[in-house]
């Protein structure tokens, strides 16, 4: 497979869990997405396959946006051309396509499914009690159980226990031009 044109091999997202409220209270932690302090990980969902191919974190939510995260190391890792795609929270980076940027209803469909099978893997990480209840252990060990349960979910995924079929669409890679 040709790697070297504009291509978007994977989606990516923020997935965020909750902590207990840290003391002294700070806004660093904050999550919009549940309203309470969380920690965030970055996850990178091959478009191909839906396997997991890479995780970053964790991050205080309330000081690190998506498109931060991204730039701090995964788009270091891009190849020259390689770009990815994201939802909205991720605009304004020349390297990620987000949906106001298809180019026709046929690619945006294309975006819309990876992202729908990102959001089904996300969920299948946070369906885990240990990750979809507030931890009730040292937030610096929360990274050893999200590895842990992104590990388990991958060998499920690798094992006949896909996110969902992407029948719609026709070529797997979303070629950007």
């Amino acid at each position: 497979m040709d790697h070297t044109g504009q291509r978007c091999l994977v989606s990516i997202d923020g997935v965020d869990f909750e902590i207990p409220e840290p003391t002294p209270w700070s806004s660093i932690w904050w999550s919009h997405k549940f309203n309470g302090p969380g920690l965030r990980y970055e996850l990178a969902i091959c478009i191909a396959t839906g396997w997991i191919v890479a995780y970053n974190g964790p991050f205080e939510c309330g000081s690190w946006p998506d498109i931060k995260i991204f730039r701090s190391r995964l788009k270091r890792l891009l190849g020259r051309h390689e770009k990815v795609v994201a939802d909205r929270g991720y605009r304004g980076d020349p390297r990620v396509v987000i949906p106001d940027q298809a180019r026709d209803d046929v690619h945006l469909e294309e975006m819309n499914v990876a992202r729908a099978r990102h959001e089904t893997v996300n969920g299948r990480l946070k369906s885990w009690k240990s990750m979809s209840t507030r931890i009730r252990f040292a937030k610096e060990k929360h990274h050893l159980v999200f590895r842990a349960v992104a590990v388990i979910e991958q060998i499920k995924i690798s094992n006949g226990r896909p996110p969902f079929q992407c029948d719609v669409v026709v070529d797997p890679i979303i070629q950007w031009e």
